[in-house]
C-alpha cells in the first residue's frame, strides 16, 4: 500500500512560476525527499482557475518511511521550508491517506 501526503498551496500570482520549479517532481523538496528510503515521488496538480489551490501529492511506501524521513531530515526540512518563506503562499495540510483497495 502506497502512503500519500496531500497539502493545498495557494502561492502569490507573480510568484507562481517559482513554486512550480520548487514544489513539483524535480524540484528542491523532491529532491530533499529523495534522500529518504521509501520515497517514490512527487506530482503537482495546477488549479484549472485563476487564483485556485494548487495541490502537491507525496509518494510513500509506508507512513514509517515518512516519519524516518522527519527524524533522518527534520533539520533540512525546516531549512527549506524557512528559504521557501513566502514561495507557497497560502498553505495548508489536507491529511495523509493510504492507497489501497
Amino acid at each position: 500500500m502506497t502512503h500519500l501526503r496531500i497539502w493545498k498551496f495557494r502561492p502569490p500570482a507573480d510568484r507562481e512560476q517559482e513554486f512550480a520549479l520548487a514544489y513539483g517532481a524535480d524540484g528542491v523538496w523532491a529532491a530533499l525527499f529523495g534522500k529518504a528510503r521509501g520515497y517514490l515521488g512527487t506530482t503537482l496538480y495546477r488549479p484549472d482557475q485563476p487564483g485556485g489551490w494548487w495541490l502537491t501529492a507525496d509518494r510513500w511506501n509506508s507512513a514509517g518511511d515518512f516519519e524516518a524521513f522527519g527524524t533522518e531530515h527534520g533539520e533540512e526540512y525546516r531549512a527549506l521550508d524557512a528559504e521557501l518563506e513566502g514561495v507557497a503562499g497560502e498553505e495548508e495540510f489536507v491529511g495523509a491517506f493510504e492507497e489501497g483497495e
